[in-house]
């Protein structure tokens, strides 16, 4: 994991316990099992929604983007200001606005790893004889 992205437990140490998961290249940021931001090329994307995305647009701050069939798709996730790094009040504060907007997608927690079977195959118990 890149110091990037472990640096982010301390920047957003005010707002909560987040978890890292790497995925498409980079890593997802959660918080209670739900994605609230992204990490890409060593840059911080936040969730976004209708009643949030003009605080990041009012910043100039663009949005992640990937090539699909030769066409760049821009997502919900827009690039976080410079700030979240610099004060972990305004971190806390900009991650508010992630972890709201995530809440009114209705995207579910994160689901659990199911454990893993033994390798050991439970016995059956015998059940005790009516005599």
């Amino acid at each position: 994991m890149s110091d990037f992205a472990e640096h982010l437990h301390e920047a957003f140490e005010r707002f909560g316990r987040i978890t890292l998961k790497r995925m498409f290249g980079g890593h997802g940021v959660f918080h209670e099992g739900r994605m609230f931001g992204l990490i890409a090329a060593d840059r911080l994307y936040l969730k976004t929604d209708a009643q949030t995305v003009a605080r990041f647009e009012a910043k100039q701050l663009p949005p992640f983007a990937y090539l699909r069939g030769g066409k760049l798709m821009a997502t919900s996730y827009f690039e976080a200001p410079p700030e979240v790094f610099e004060d972990r009040e305004e971190a806390a504060s900009w991650a508010r606005l992630a972890w709201e907007a995530t809440l009114r997608s209705g995207t579910p927690p994160r689901a659990k790893p199911k454990p893993k079977p033994s390798a050991k195959p439970a016995t059956a118990r015998k059940k005790p004889s009516a005599a």
